[in-house]
Order: C-alpha cells, then sequence, then structure tokens
C-alpha cells in the first residue's frame, strides 16, 4: 500500500495483489489479475492526472489484450481531468479490476451532471472527453450521491 501525504492530507491509497483463479474445466489454475486502486485527487491539482495514469498502468500491467489498458489509461485521464477542471472539490479514483473486466470509477462532491459536447474545432482540446468514453469504453454511464456523482466506464479485458 502506499501513501503520500501533500497539503497535510492522505492523497494517494493504492493496492495490487495477483490471485491464483482455478480453471474448472481442467482442474489448472492460472493467474489472473485481480486488484484495486484508490486514489484521492486534490482540488484542481492536474499532477493527479500523470500519477493516475502511471497507478493504473502498474496495476493493469498483465491485463487484457493488447491496448485495452492504453484504453483505460486514456479514459481515466479524461474523467479525472474533468473532476478536476469542471469542479471546485476533491475527488477519488478507484479502479477495480478483476477476471471479468475493469471498472473506474471518478467520484466528486458536485451534484451537477456532466454535459456531452460536440467537439468544436476552435475549441482546442475541450468538450471531447466525455465523447472518447462514450466510443471507447463498453459501458459508461453517471451515478448520482448524496453529495455529488461518480462518473464511470466498464472495459472486458478481450474485447477488441
Amino acid at each position: 500500500m502506499k501513501r503520500q501525504a501533500r497539503g497535510g492530507g492522505p492523497i494517494a491509497i493504492g493496492a495490487f495483489s495477483t490471485d491464483t483463479v482455478e480453471d474448472k474445466a481442467d482442474g489448472v489454475a492460472e493467474r489472473a489479475p485481480t486488484g484495486r486502486l484508490r486514489r484521492r485527487l486534490g482540488r484542481a491539482d492536474l499532477r493527479a492526472v500523470p500519477e493516475a495514469r502511471r497507478e493504473l498502468r502498474a496495476l493493469l500491467q498483465h491485463w487484457g489484450r493488447p491496448g485495452r489498458s492504453e484504453i483505460a489509461e486514456l479514459l481515466t485521464s479524461e474523467l479525472v481531468t474533468n473532476a478536476l477542471v469542471h469542479t471546485d472539490h476533491d475527488a477519488v479514483l478507484t479502479a477495480t479490476v478483476g477476471p471479468s473486466g475493469l471498472r473506474v470509477e471518478v467520484r466528486d462532491f458536485v451534484a451537477r451532471r456532466p454535459r456531452m459536447c460536440v467537439p468544436n474545432a476552435d475549441d482546442g482540446t475541450h468538450g471531447r472527453g466525455l465523447v472518447l468514453v462514450e466510443s471507447l469504453a463498453d459501458a459508461w454511464g453517471v451515478q448520482p450521491h448524496g453529495v455529488g456523482k461518480a462518473v464511470w466506464f466498464e472495459l472486458d479485458p478481450e474485447a477488441a
């Protein structure tokens, strides 16, 4: 487990384990990556974006078909960036990986739901995050919480 303190509080908590999963068909045990990453994102701290990508990359080191972890990193960057740029609060990133897939969730403490925008060439790089999530994730959504919301996506490890 890793902890970092910045600004007087815990910022990162992460864990990764590789559990043994038994194949019922032939009784052979194989290694299947499972684990969880949980990271607190400081308000407006854009340094958290590459740090979150790096931690997710370590979590997904042996996960899925080629290219799947890169897609996960890209989509995670988009959700983390959105939470930090469009709210004036902290956020929490949680990534859970198991044999059935990956779920990444970024929870913030602002009830306002994100809006999908049609990218405009005059906006530079703005307005593309949720479009990428919608087009590349196997599933995604927004779940309201008592205080705020969670924007999440899921990826199947074997999808093309």
